[in-house]
């Protein structure tokens, strides 16, 4: 059976770009078991709480919740253990560079098929005060109301 083509999503972490400031990304795969996947082509997980840290040259994805398989049976996995990611060394090397300095840490950001292969995005993202919250929300509120003028003003037009 060939493998379905494209970008299948599983889970998104949308609070992450409203709580964070975020700088480069990088695309990851991901060590899993097979009640793992199983349970994530059901479209089964949660990023709320997950991270991602670096250790000993090796990327680990902490906290994210994929649920036991439902027809799995003693070989289920544990729904909150850690998970190695798979990167190049020098990304690797990168992310841990940049989350020497304070106040810096990894976000994942979404999980999802690629190809087969479940990957993860990941983010560097530096932690929002509740100021720049609510200049993003203003920002964006204002924005949309520019939009919201400009689509009256052209339908006006015609």
């Amino acid at each position: 059976m060939p493998r379905p083509q494209g970008r299948i999503m599983v889970a998104q972490n949308r609070k992450a770009r409203h709580d964070y400031h975020l700088g480069d990304h990088f695309e990851a795969g991901m060590v899993l078991t097979g009640t793992e996947v199983k349970s994530l082509r059901l479209g089964r997980a949660s990023l709320a709480d997950a991270f991602a840290t670096v250790d000993d040259g090796e990327v680990w994805l902490r906290n994210a919740h994929i649920p036991e398989y439902t027809f799995g049976t003693w070989t289920n996995h544990a729904t909150r253990r850690n998970r190695k990611l798979l990167l190049h060394k020098k990304e690797i090397a990168k992310l841990d560079r940049e989350t020497a300095s304070s106040g810096k840490t990894i976000v994942p950001l979404a999980i999802y098929f690629s190809d087969g292969y479940a990957k993860v995005e990941l983010a560097v993202g530096t932690g929002k005060k509740d100021w720049d919250k609510r200049q993003t929300i203003a920002a964006r509120d204002a924005d949309r109301d520019l939009q919201r003028d400009l689509a009256e003003r052209n339908r006006g037009a015609r």
